[in-house]
């Protein structure tokens, strides 16, 4: 085995040794909770404005601050009592497969009487 290919495989070798290592631990951190919430502050909503501004809706006990954020930091724009948010509904997530399947062009079926061309 020529020094090049050695090089080549061992490189290779150490990618995928560093990227299942990274795989282990995100997975491990999110079996431990790792950057979940604890407490009585939770994140209600986002409302993103543009690529680097946002609005969002922290709930704190029974508070909701409403926090801008922006390239120059973060900024209280106001509170409200947490009675005035409305009951947070009951729609699940749709996955990635549901949202790419209704955006995705539909194929017209023909129909089942339909005629083969050259069919006669």
């Amino acid at each position: 085995m020529s020094p090049m290919t050695a090089y080549v495989v061992e490189t290779m070798v150490t990618l995928l040794a560093v990227a299942a290592l990274a795989i282990v631990i995100l997975f491990g951190a999110r079996k431990l909770g790792v950057g979940r919430s604890h407490g009585p502050m939770t994140l209600v909503g986002r409302l993103p404005l543009d690529a680097r501004r946002s609005v969002f809706l922290v709930r704190i006990a029974d508070q909701v601050l409403v926090i801008g954020s922006s390239e120059a930091g973060l900024t209280r724009l106001g509170d409200l009592p947490a009675s005035d948010l409305p009951a947070p509904s009951a729609v699940p997530p749709r996955s990635f497969a549901d949202v790419l399947s209704s955006i995705s062009p539909k194929r017209a079926e023909p129909p089942a009487d339909a005629k083969e061309p050259g069919d006669g």
